[in-house]
C-alpha cells in the first residue's frame, strides 16, 4: 500500500507546473556549470598549472556541480514539500487518509519517497552528465557515486524536514517558509560558529557532514548522521499526526 502513495505523489509532482520548472531550472543550472567546469578544466589544465599541482577532470568538473547542489536542497524541496500534508489538511482530505487502510508510518514514509524519489532525477541527472567526461578522459567513478550518495542523503534529509513542517500548518506557504529558514540554519551552522571549531553545534551542519562525500569519501560517521536526521523528523511528523489523529 505504501507504493500507492508513492505513485500518487509521484503523479501529482509530475502534473504539477511546480515539479516540471523545478525540473528545468535545475537541470538548466547543472548543464551550465557543467560546460563551465569543462571548459575551465581545459584553460586551467593547458599549461597554466604545474603538472605536480594539477588535478582529475573528475573531480575538477565535478566539485563545480557538486559545489552548488545545496541550492536544490534550499529552493526545490521547501517548495515541492510544503503541499505534501498541508494541502490534504487545507482541502480537509487529512480525515479521509487516516480513515484508508493505512498505518501512519506508512503514509509519511509514502509522501517522504515520492519526494525523495522526484529529487533523485537531478542526481541522476548530474551522475549520468559526469559519466560522459568517460568518453574522452578516464574518470573516476568512485567520487561521482560518493558525491551522489552524499547528495541523495542531503535531500533525503532536507525532504524529511520538510515533510515534517507540512504536518504543523494548513498554509503550503508557511510551511515553505519554515522549513527554508530551518534548512539554512542546517546549512550554514558551521559557517555561523567557524570561529569555534570545537562547538558541538557546529557539528549538527548538514554540508560539514556532506564535505566529506564532496572530496570522494564515504565515512559510515556521515551517513549515520544524516539516517539519523532522517529518522528523528520523519518520527516527529508521525507523531504529530498522530497527535492530531486522536484529538479526531
Amino acid at each position: 500500500m505504501i507504493f500507492n502513495i508513492v505513485r500518487k505523489e509521484l503523479k501529482s509532482m509530475f502534473a504539477s507546473p511546480m515539479g516540471w520548472i523545478i525540473l528545468a531550472i535545475f537541470t538548466a543550472l547543472f548543464g551550465s556549470l557543467y560546460l563551465n567546469g569543462v571548459n575551465g578544466y581545459f584553460e586551467v589544465m593547458s599549461g597554466a598549472v604545474r603538472p605536480a599541482e594539477r588535478v582529475g577532470v573528475t573531480q575538477f568538473v565535478g566539485q563545480t556541480v557538486y559545489g552548488w547542489a545545496f541550492l536544490v536542497v534550499l529552493f526545490a524541496v521547501p517548495l515541492l514539500s510544503m503541499r505534501l500534508i498541508s494541502e490534504e489538511r487545507r482541502s480537509q482530505t487529512l480525515p479521509f487518509l487516516f480513515s484508508a487502510p493505512l498505518s501512519l508510518t506508512e503514509i509519511v514514509l509514502g509522501k517522504f519517497i515520492g519526494l525523495v524519489a522526484f529529487l533523485s532525477i537531478l542526481i541522476l541527472y548530474i551522475a549520468l552528465m559526469l559519466c560522459t567526461l568517460n568518453i574522452w578522459s578516464d574518470i573516476d567513478f568512485g567520487f561521482i557515486v560518493a558525491n551522489s550518495l552524499g547528495l541523495f542523503l542531503l535531500i533525503a534529509s532536507a525532504s524529511a524536514v520538510g515533510l515534517y513542517f507540512s504536518s504543523l500548518t494548513s498554509q503550503p506557504v508557511a510551511a515553505a517558509v519554515m522549513t527554508f529558514i530551518t534548512l539554512i540554519a542546517l546549512i550554514f551552522m558551521d559557517r555561523i560558529f567557524a570561529g569555534d571549531p570545537t562547538n558541538t553545534i557546529s557539528q549538527l551542519s548538514l554540508m560539514r557532514h556532506f564535505q566529506a562525500f564532496s572530496t570522494g569519501l564515504i565515512d559510515s560517521a556521515d551517513v549515520s548522521y544524516f539516517l539519523l536526521v532522517i529518522m528523528m523528523f520523519l518520527v516527529l511528523t508521525i507523531r504529530r499526526l498522530d497527535a492530531e489523529r486522536l484529538r479526531g
